[in-house]
């Protein structure tokens, strides 16, 4: 594995970069919205405390390298409209798991795809995975049809996997492979 702190990705219209002091607003706003929370695996926020602990969290995993955990910016504005992680490594099977968020402001302008394919070129490439797993609600439309742009096959559903603020839901397994990955514009 390569050192994941201070990790930088660019796009062409996006900066995936580690997480700051400054985004926790930005991050609050994102996760308090239960339009992006709806089939989230946690209740929306509902202190900006979380956005906080949050940044801590994921830096002090960033720089332990359990995982890759970035905030998607636009790379004109430094804006923050999201964040994408690569996480769960097994190294002796090159598995991660993948997870997303983006601002429901941004939806509908293919950012998600953009970040995660650089993501996703980065885990293959550079860390040399040879899988990468996603787990959705099933319910969640917009996700699949993300995963499957990129490559994703559905490979199974787990039955009343969650329970979020008593409400209880399937998840739907996805998975990559090395050999089905090319960059996807």
């Amino acid at each position: 594995m390569r050192p994941f702190h201070g990790l930088i990705l660019q796009t062409e219209r996006l900066r995936l970069r580690p997480f700051e002091p400054r985004d926790a607003a930005a991050l609050f706003g994102i996760f308090s919205d239960p339009v992006v929370m709806r089939y989230w695996s946690s209740p929306a926020w509902t202190s900006p405390d979380e956005a906080t602990a949050y940044i801590t969290s994921e830096s002090d995993a960033m720089r332990a390298e359990i995982q890759i955990s970035l905030a998607i910016t636009l790379r004109a504005t430094d804006e923050v409209i999201g964040t994408c992680t690569l996480f769960d490594f097994m190294e002796q099977c090159r598995r991660a798991e993948v997870g997303y968020s983006l601002a429901s402001a941004a939806w509908g302008k293919r950012y998600m795809h953009e970040a995660l394919t650089a993501l996703l070129d980065y885990g293959f490439v550079e860390l040399d995975l040879n899988r990468v797993e996603a787990d959705i609600d099933p319910r969640n439309a917009r996700s699949a049809r993300s995963l499957e742009r990129l490559g994703f096959k559905r490979e199974g559903l787990l039955r009343e996997r969650w329970i979020v603020s008593g409400e209880i839901s399937d998840t739907a397994l996805y998975g990559l492979l090395r050999s089905e990955w090319s960059p996807r514009t």
